[in-house]
């Protein structure tokens, strides 16, 4: 079986809907990943705008949090680990949606920094942390269903797991 094909055993629809979900989540991942990683000083400082960690916490977290971003997008783009990457992309998720909720509730004025330079915002700007949550909320949501039913088209995954069912 090539990998252009699906595992025999994937119903048409939900296999679709795993494979759109699993180009969505990785897309998105990308999308946030590459933003990042061209200027980790943004990145830094929009963890440091959260005020949730200390100084070297924010600066390994953002660091860190592209590279992952990439790494997610990547794997999910491609098939591999599909359920290990959803399950990561859910508990990300829950983190940036409590990061969100304390900054709202702390009367923080900061860009969220997901797609853009982070940091406390200017003045007269107001922050968007209600679109910004209903985004993450529905991410979440996709991730979590991915995780539930991860198998779909165009996949690593449903390659490896064809050859297995041939060996046997």
């Amino acid at each position: 079986m090539s990998v252009l094909e699906s595992d025999p055993d994937t119903k048409k629809w939900p296999g679709w809907l795993s494979t759109v979900g699993r180009l969505l989540l990785g897309g998105v991942w990308i999308a946030a990943g590459l933003t990042k990683i061209t200027d980790l000083d943004a990145s830094v400082r929009a963890v440091r705008a959260y005020r949730l960690l200390p100084e070297v916490g924010a600066q390994v977290v953002g660091a860190g949090l592209p590279l992952l971003e990439l790494l997610l997008g990547v794997l999910l783009i491609v098939g591999l680990g599909v359920r290990a990457c959803s399950v990561v992309s859910a508990i990300l998720m829950v983190v940036y949606i409590v990061a969100i909720s304390s900054a709202w509730a702390r009367g923080l004025r900061i860009d969220c920094g997901c797609f853009s330079s982070g940091g406390d915002l200017a003045q007269g700007v107001d922050p968007t942390y209600g679109t910004e949550l209903l985004r993450d909320g529905a991410l979440f949501v996709v991730a979590v269903l991915l995780a539930k039913w991860p198998v779909g088209y165009f996949s690593i995954d449903s390659l490896l797991s064809s050859g297995r069912k041939e060996k046997a």
